[in-house]
């Protein structure tokens, strides 16, 4: 990093590590590449912790979990994923990527207003928009909407199957539904 790049606290989107076993060690690399904030859950410390990756905090149910010193430990009732959501959202993170090996919509639901969220999950790359979204995209680039979208339309979709969409060239997508937001999946 150069010296005129100054990174603030909570500027880049914090990284919440779930699962890394499907995960690409180069997407995980271009994620830390900032040094966000680090969660990870604690049944991966180890393994996160043996790719030399500084974690700022482990979440965990284990009260007597051991770290590294300067970690902070997260103990939890419930379940991970949601402990690591509300910590950031509680300390003001405005954005967190997750790695995680499973996407549920209602895992992630209660957050979408809370937080800025991009889960990274079976090949993809899933967020929420809002209806009028438009991004540029490129031609055959697979698209995956989660929810039942209430009134869907979509301008540069065609659609392969239920809830599958390519784009038919290069060029903006938009979508346009009834409802407050959606999840979408782009193929990585």
């Amino acid at each position: 990093m150069s010296s005129h790049h100054i990174i603030r606290d909570k500027q880049e989107p914090a990284l919440l590590i779930m699962q890394l076993d499907e995960f690409s060690s180069e997407n995980l690399g271009q994620l830390l590449e900032w040094s966000p904030t680090v969660l990870v859950n604690g049944n991966i410390y180890e393994e996160a912790d043996s790719l030399g990756i500084k974690i700022d905090a482990v979440i965990t149910a284990d009260p007597d979990f051991i770290a590294q010193a300067n970690t902070k430990i997260i103990l939890c009732e419930d379940d991970e994923l949601s402990a690591g959501l509300k910590y950031l959202t509680g300390e003001g993170y405005p954005a967190v990527n997750v790695i995680s090996n499973e996407f549920v919509i209602k895992d992630f639901a209660f957050f979408v207003d809370l937080i800025n969220l991009v889960i990274y999950s079976g090949g993809q790359k899933i967020y929420a928009v809002q209806s009028g979204f438009s991004k540029w995209l490129v031609a055959d680039q697979v698209v995956v909407i989660y929810n039942d979208a209430i009134n869907l339309q979509h301008v540069g979709l065609e659609n392969l199957s239920d809830k599958h969409y390519r784009t038919v060239k290069d060029g903006f997508c938009i979508l346009t539904f009834d409802q407050p937001y959606i999840f979408i999946g782009e193929t990585l």
